[in-house]
C-alpha cells in the first residue's frame, strides 16, 4: 500500500507531537517532516513534495493564510488542510477562498480528525460540522446574494456542481462523467465565474446553503 505523505506546519511542538501520535494509528499515513514556521514549511513542501499539508493559521513569522496563498501561487501540488483553534468568520472565509482542501478545528475528537483526513485522501473537501454551518449562514446573510435561480448553469455544469458538493476531486469527477480532467477544470472554472466564488469548497458550501441537492 502506498502511504499518504504528510507535512505538519505548526509552531507548537506539543501539537506536532500529538498529530504524529494520532497519525501513527493509521498505517496509510507517513509523516515526512515538520516545520515550526511558514517560511521553512514552504521550503520543505518544495523539497519533500508531500501529498498533504496540515497547516496552522496563527504562526508568528508567517501566517497560515499567507502560506496557503503562497502554495497556490507557486502551484505546489499538495492538499492543504487547515488545523487551527480559530473559528473566526474572516479566517474561515479567507482560507476557503484561497483554496484550502479542508478547515478543521484542533478541539475535534481525534477519531473525527482521522475520519476527515481519510475523506481528503479520497479527494473530498472537508470542514468541521460547526464550520459548515457558519459558512452556510455567512453565504445566506452576507454579500454572496446570488441565488440558484440567478445562476444559469448548463446541464453538464449542474452535474459537475453536484459532484463538487459531494466533495469529489477532478479525477473522480472525470471518471464519473466519462470526460477528461481538462474538461472538468473548464466546467469548474465556469461554475466559479457564474457563482462569483473563488474556490471549489466555497462554491460547494454556497450551493448547499442555497438548497442545491446532491
Amino acid at each position: 500500500m502506498t502511504k499518504k505523505t504528510i507535512l505538519i506546519i505548526d509552531d507548537h511542538p506539543l501539537f506536532r507531537k500529538g498529530v504524529r501520535q494520532l497519525l501513527s494509528m493509521d498505517e496509510q499515513y507517513e509523516i515526512v517532516g515538520e516545520a515550526a514556521g511558514g517560511v521553512n514549511g514552504l521550503i520543505m513542501i518544495e523539497l519533500l513534495e508531500p501529498n498533504m499539508v496540515l497547516l496552522d493559521l496563527n504562526m508568528k513569522s508567517m501566517s497560515g493564510l499567507d502560506v496557503l496563498e503562497e502554495i497556490k501561487k507557486r502551484e505546489l501540488k499538495t492538499e492543504v488542510v487547515i488545523m487551527t483553534v480559530s473559528n473566526q468568520d474572516s479566517d474561515v472565509a479567507k482560507a476557503i477562498q484561497l483554496g484550502a482542501d479542508g478547515y478543521l478545528l484542533k478541539d475535534m475528537e481525534p477519531e473525527d480528525i482521522l475520519a476527515k483526513l481519510r475523506l481528503v485522501s479520497k479527494g473530498s473537501m472537508v470542514t468541521d460540522g460547526n464550520i459548515s454551518i457558519l459558512l452556510a449562514n455567512m453565504f445566506k446573510s452576507g454579500s454572496h446574494a446570488e441565488t440558484l435561480e440567478n445562476v444559469k448553469l448548463t446541464q453538464r455544469e449542474t452535474q459537475v456542481m453536484s459532484l463538487l458538493v459531494a466533495g469529489m476531486n477532478n479525477k473522480l469527477m472525470a471518471r464519473e462523467l466519462n470526460i477528461s480532467d481538462g474538461t472538468v477544470k473548464v466546467h469548474i472554472k465556469n461554475i466559479l465565474r457564474k457563482t462569483k466564488m473563488n474556490s471549489r469548497l466555497e462554491a460547494a458550501v454556497w450551493a448547499l446553503s442555497h438548497g442545491f441537492e446532491r
